[in-house]
């Protein structure tokens, strides 16, 4: 399967700019690098760290300034279109909430997630944003509608 480069615009220009003086690009290169990754120019800015061999974040892709990783190959994104417009969003959360800076924030989400509905991404404003369907997400409950739910089945 091929991969397609995708050209810029006027905005993913200013957020590649954004991304490296902000230092998340180069920190997304730094663990793609850890990782064994091996890394693939998407386009738009973007850059795709494939194969990366840590079991930690658990998930199928995450994005760290215009990096994103993943364990899967290139034919996985190929064939998930979706994941990636949902990964290309948390690129532009790093260039409006400067950078590195975004981390705390996210974990701080991530957390307050896990309290209300028991995962990390049904409350985290992060992943709402990019789209919770296109990161493959299920729709958010909290852990009494889950409760309720599990009730009823």
């Amino acid at each position: 399967m091929s991969f397609e480069v995708l050209p810029h615009t006027t905005w993913t220009r200013v957020r590649t700019v954004l991304n490296w003086i902000n230092l998340s690009t180069l920190l997304g290169f730094l663990v793609a690098r850890l990782g064994g990754a091996t890394i693939t120019r998407r386009g738009r800015g973007t850059y795709l760290a494939t194969g990366y061999r840590f079991n930690f974040p658990v998930a199928s892709a995450f994005t760290i300034g215009s990096v994103i990783a993943s364990k899967h190959d290139l034919d996985y994104f190929v064939e998930r279109p979706v994941l990636l417009k949902h990964e290309d969003r948390h690129c532009t959360q790093y260039a409006w909430v400067f950078g590195v800076v975004m981390l705390p924030f996210y974990f701080f989400f991530v957390a307050l997630s896990y309290a209300i509905a028991g995962d990390h991404s049904s409350y985290n404003p992060f992943e709402r944003l990019a789209n919770l369907a296109d990161g493959n997400y299920p729709p958010p409950m909290t852990r009494r509608m889950k409760r309720l739910q599990k009730r009823a089945d």
